[in-house]
């Protein structure tokens, strides 16, 4: 697992998008072999989306071979919905480059058969060949996607009932009521993401600190889902230094050790 500690949000995001973008661009998908990406919803990846955007209006990254397979949906909410991950996607992302609508990949949180809709979900992935990327980011409480504590590692693409922390951290979305959150949601699994071929996962903020450390310093473990990360091949964590408080010492020193000799940070911030 390769950990990346940039100076701050904005450096962060850069630091993402310019990796995301150079995996694309190299790739060089074609209508036949399309690059197939793995995309998270959140406060977190706002940033990375942003520079995305920016880098395709400036000519130099086009989404037009790129397949994309987002990590969640809510339950028995509109499509339509503000607040809805279709919303999300379209109003943050989708609608701003050149992706075909054929080549977006959703979750039918109001499907007639669930099951079977996660189901197919995971069928569609490997139809397409597997994903290439999967971008991500962490919850407070160490989830990715919506597996919370306790999920089994090697999950698939399923209903999760999502805990109190995390409906009260999506309060903000909601006009601040508990009621108006959705309680379930359909969420691939830390298997499907650890499928992919490789991982990036964003990290920004001090409420995001005790996760990094748990995820980074300990054992891979159930609790803290997103730990899973430590056992795949290409696994990936860029985070900001608010993100980083609670890391030991040690650990934190390692990797800005090995950034600095690598130029790492330098270079994917300063790519495109």
């Amino acid at each position: 697992m390769r950990v990346s500690i940039t100076k701050d949000y904005d450096e962060m995001s850069k630091w993402a998008a310019n990796y995301v973008a150079e995996k694309i661009i190299t790739f060089n998908p074609t209508p036949e072999k399309p690059f197939v990406l793995g995309c998270p919803t959140g406060s977190s990846p706002l940033g990375l989306y942003k520079q995305l955007i920016k880098i395709y209006e400036e000519g130099k990254l086009s989404f037009e071979n790129v397949v994309t397979f987002n990590m969640d949906e809510y339950v028995n909410l509109p499509e339509e919905h503000p607040e809805s991950y279709h919303s999300f996607m379209w109003t943050n992302f989708f609608s701003h480059i050149n992706i075909k609508k054929e080549n977006v990949h959703i979750l039918n949180g109001n499907a007639p058969d669930l099951a079977v809709e996660c189901e197919n979900y995971e069928k569609a992935i490997e139809a397409a060949g597997g994903i290439d990327l999967f971008m991500g980011g962490i919850g407070p409480d160490g989830h990715i996607a919506f597996n919370e504590p306790g999920s089994s590692l090697g999950s698939k693409t399923r209903v999760k009932t999502l805990t109190t922390n995390t409906i009260q951290a999506n309060c903000r979305f909601f006009n601040n009521d508990v009621n108006l959150v959705p309680k379930q949601a359909l969420t691939v699994g830390v298997g499907t993401v650890m499928a992919a071929r490789e991982v990036l996962i964003v990290c920004n903020g001090p409420q995001k600190s005790r996760a990094l450390h748990h995820i980074i310093d300990d054992g891979i473990n159930h609790m803290w889902t997103a730990s899973a990360l430590q056992s795949h091949p290409h696994g990936n964590i860029v985070c900001d230094e608010e993100a980083c408080v609670d890391l030991k010492v040690s650990t934190y020193q390692y990797f800005k050790d090995k950034q600095q000799l690598e130029g790492i940070v330098d270079r994917y911030v300063n790519l495109y």
